[in-house]
């Protein structure tokens, strides 16, 4: 039976669960106060409600291209130069937010490039280029696609579940960023946008492009 939240959420759940059950048999019997065991307990209900990874149904039709993650469309623009020509579509995620990604569309992995950088806060729009990052490029029936995820100032730590020849289906779980941060999808020229700046998104549901 699949869990209902991350497995890189476990150790943040459970050793303050540990930790608050502790302090709950140390309280039954006076060893400490019994409101020992809340603080540990309200920080694993805080880390079970982050690391949250629900069920989610990708709408009929290949050729929708649909959101990365959970979160606000901060960004819809062009990408100019013969390296990157097409579009950007930019989704900030709140520490509120699911954190899992998911796959935009059915592919193969061509490419996963991890680059260090900054921790600057990741609606800023050069945390692309300054932020520490991952990207994952893929090869599709319709063309090439590119998928980043980016590290905010709090989340540092960028979880990648695929590699080079890994196929993936519309809306598949890839990874996850912990604690805040931002997901691009860099569409080529044959993708229509068909969100814009200030929407919000669902990971996996929402349609964010198509396929031309």
């Amino acid at each position: 039976m699949r869990l209902p939240f991350a497995r890189e959420g476990a150790p943040f759940i459970l050793v303050p669960l540990a930790l608050a059950a502790a302090a709950g048999a140390a309280g039954w019997v006076g060893v400490v106060p019994g409101a020992a065991a809340v603080p540990p307990a309200l920080l694993a209900v805080f880390a079970a409600f982050f690391f949250r990874d629900p069920e989610r149904t990708p709408p009929p039709g290949e050729e929708r291209i649909v959101a990365p993650a959970d979160g606000r469309v901060t960004t819809v623009e062009d990408t100019e130069g013969p390296a990157e020509p097409g579009c950007r579509v930019s989704i900030f995620l709140s520490i509120f937010s699911v954190h899992v990604n998911r796959s935009p569309t059915a592919g193969r992995v061509a490419a996963v490039r991890y680059r260090p950088g900054e921790f600057r806060a990741a609606f800023r729009g050069d945390a692309s280029e300054r932020n520490e990052r991952n990207e994952i490029r893929m090869e599709c029936r319709r063309g090439r696609l590119g998928v980043r995820q980016i590290a905010g100032v709090v989340a540092r730590r960028i979880v990648c579940r695929v590699s080079s020849g890994d196929e993936l289906g519309r809306g598949e779980r890839f990874g996850l960023i912990r604690f805040g941060s931002r997901t691009e999808v860099l569409l080529p020229p044959n993708c229509r946008p068909t969100v814009r700046a200030g929407d919000r998104v669902r990971g996996g549901e929402t349609v964010i492009a198509e396929w031309s």
